[in-house]
């Protein structure tokens, strides 16, 4: 198997923080599998297809143009030349993105777009089924996760920093009903893969986290 690191599990645990930080110090390439959902739902709300059926929603994905650009700040978003990659993170975007993601169809669709991204080069995958659908047979699988409690504490700080007004009992019970949602879907349930090595986050630094990756990646990576 070609060199890809996945790294999985649930919004909020760290996930994009640690995979650019590794990516960078690697010095390979980087998806944030979750951002192609989250910008095709950006899409739907957009276009107003959020009640669309599913062939409208696919044939829209057909038709975006989707890349990822380095900055100093770390990753831009772009959606048909545009950097989306503040409204990437509205809630409701990301609750769409959730619904989309059950789509057997949408999750087709999106198979050879992610797996594309490491044709050519050593990848570090982010997402929630990088390990256990999209690069099974990757070498070193990590699997984050933490309470939904410490992630919406997380997540609350965030956008009061922002200056959102945000209501953090809401925001956890959202959360708790996201990961419900997908864990319990029928296709390609949020789950550790069966070689993953799991990670709690929920008391550890982003420099902790990863270090410990780091360590498995010289143990792993040939």
């Amino acid at each position: 198997m070609r060199k890809v690191i996945t790294v999985d599990g649930p919004s909020g645990v760290g996930k994009g923080t640690l995979c650019q930080a590794l990516a960078r110090d690697l010095g390979w390439a980087y998806l944030d599998s979750g951002a192609l959902y989250r910008l095709l739902a950006l899409a739907v709300l957009r276009e107003d297809l959020r009640d669309g059926d599913t062939q409208a929603q696919t044939d829209l994905l057909a038709r975006l143009s989707i890349d990822f650009a380095t900055t100093d700040t770390g990753v831009a978003v772009l959606l048909n030349g545009e950097d989306v990659t503040s409204a990437l993170r509205n809630e409701d975007c990301a609750a769409m993105a959730s619904e989309l993601a059950a789509k057997p169809e949408i999750r087709a669709a999106l198979l050879d777009k992610q797996r594309d991204f490491a044709a050519d080069e050593p990848l570090v995958a982010d997402g929630r089924d990088m390990g256990t659908v999209v690069f099974p047979q990757a070498p070193l699988k990590i699997y984050l996760t933490a309470s939904a409690e410490v992630r919406a504490q997380r997540r609350y700080k965030q956008l009061k920093e922002k200056g959102d007004c945000v209501n953090l009992s809401r925001l956890t019970a959202e959360i708790a009903a996201r990961d419900a949602r997908d864990s319990n879907r029928a296709v390609a349930p949020l789950k550790p893969a069966s070689d993953a090595v799991v990670i709690d986050t929920g008391a550890l630094s982003i420099e902790s986290v990863l270090s410990k990756v780091k360590s498995l990646v010289s143990e792993f990576i040939r």
